[in-house]
């Protein structure tokens, strides 16, 4: 069974190498548009230094990343103690987030009001909604303190995305369950509790786990992978169209060759699946349109340490939109994993743009770095020359789980299938991390190898 996948992300490869471990003599080919395999998968190095430019690491409580790396030997490494320790900027300083519930509501953190009223989550009624907004969630549930002090940043963090408008049940599917499992967030905590007593094994409703990444960064993965595919993928290959031939696919791209396939997979972002599967099937572009991707850059220091007077033990800070900052927040990359920085040195990445600000990620490099000194000269005293800088722009950045947003996958799936052996792949649909994407290449293969009776 001839097999196109077309896109070499993380979602593309792990596929692919899924499908071959699985069924070695299988014909896959995987066309990328890119001069290089990855998607926003990319680390620099220079001088030392260790740079992301987009993904900086996995956590370690799904198992997916974690037993890929095992299978294609490749070593893992944790991040360090001081990547537990987190700051929110907020009411024109950084504040620590207290790292238990106890010294949580002890602190003052949140308001004596905004304590009490986290605490009432335990008496607020259950509401059985389909969907719902993170920010109308949050508000309803723990209060509006608690929203815009630590929810709001959070979204901001992990998405780049506007709360007002992200679905609670795609983005945070373990929060939205603990209300309608268990009435409520506490009462679903307790149950929780119960439950891992039981078990003998911890259970979490909460991302959890501890960060994890590779010696030389995550485009470690990439490169493992891409070993192992070989010359099965073929980059500068853009596709524009895809199109039926008797019971399979002809994929057909922008420098004039085209491809015979049994099964296509399409593990490209929305916005390019869209403009690819039109002329095919109207009705999945116009869904597919309807996933949009925020512009998101990164501003990458380098410094000496000698010209940092702050103390950057911690995994860094988030700040929330009502701060009315020009970013978003900063990772202190050297005091997160081991040999990020050179000796002596420390690395600071900054995000700015998302939904929040899409201005301010797409003006010129000039400008944006002057942004990001300016804030961070504001909000940690940083006033020295950087010795290293880095840039990276990404105009469509990363896919947005609106209000809503299961039901577009409910309809995606119900089109889909009328194309046999035609697959949607990728951080558009059922969760953006790394290992989202893995865990969902291995489910995909178990379809793939149905479709193809092996």
């Amino acid at each position: 069974m001839k097999t196109i996948i077309v896109g070499a992300g993380i979602s593309g490869l792990s596929l692919a190498y899924a499908l071959l471990e699985r069924t070695p003599e299988l014909e896959v080919t995987i066309l990328e548009a890119e001069d290089r395999p990855g998607g926003k998968i990319w680390t620099e190095k220079a001088k030392g230094f260790v740079c992301e430019a987009g993904v900086n690491g996995f956590l370690d409580n799904k198992p997916s990343t974690l037993d890929l790396a095992s299978r294609i030997k490749l070593t893992p490494i944790r991040s360090n103690d001081s990547a537990r320790k987190r700051a929110i900027y907020t009411d024109r300083q950084l504040r620590m987030i207290p790292e238990s519930p106890g010294a949580f509501f002890k602190s003052d953190f949140l308001s004596l009001w905004g304590r009490l009223r986290m605490v009432a989550e335990l008496f607020v009624p259950r509401r059985d909604l389909e969907d719902e907004s993170m920010e109308s969630f949050a508000v309803r549930r723990v209060g509006r303190e608690f929203f815009e002090k630590l929810l709001d940043p959070m979204a901001s963090g992990v998405y780049a995305g506007d709360p007002s408008k992200m679905s609670i049940r795609s983005c945070f599917s373990k929060v939205y369950e603990l209300e309608k499992n268990y009435g409520g967030l506490i009462k679903g905590f307790m149950a929780l509790g119960r439950e891992s007593k039981k078990a003998g094994k911890k259970v979490e409703a909460g991302p959890g786990g501890t960060l994890m990444s590779f010696k030389d960064g995550m485009y470690s993965l990439v490169e493992t992978l891409r070993q192992f595919i070989g010359d099965r993928i073929m980059t500068g290959k853009c596709v524009s169209s895809i199109d039926k031939k008797g019971k399979g696919f002809e994929v057909y791209c922008t420098d004039g060759s085209r491809y015979e396939s049994d099964c296509v997979v399409l593990a490209s972002p929305a916005h390019d699946t869209a403009k690819i599967i039109r002329g095919m099937d109207k009705t999945i572009s116009d869904i597919l349109k309807g996933i949009p991707y925020p512009p998101v850059s990164v501003v990458a220091l380098g410094f000496k340490k000698e010209k940092i007077q702050r103390n950057l033990n911690l995994f860094g800070f988030l700040i929330p939109g009502k701060e009315k900052r020009r970013i978003l927040g900063t990772l202190f990359d050297s005091s997160i994993y081991p040999n990020r920085a050179p000796e002596g040195h420390v690395l600071l990445r900054t995000l700015v743009g998302g939904a929040r600000a899409p201005e301010i990620a797409l003006l010129d490099e000039e400008n944006m770095i002057d942004i990001v000194r300016e804030e961070l000269a504001d909000i940690l005293g940083i006033k020295a020359e950087p010795d290293l800088v880095w840039t990276y722009k990404w105009e469509r950045a990363i896919p947005q789980y609106l209000v809503g947003h299961h039901e577009k996958l409910r309809r995606l799936d119900e089109v889909v299938s009328i194309h046999n052996g035609l697959y949607l792949h990728g951080n558009a649909y059922r969760g953006i991390s790394v290992n989202d994407c893995i865990s969902n290449s291995f489910s995909l293969t178990d379809k793939i190898a149905s479709h193809g009776g092996s």
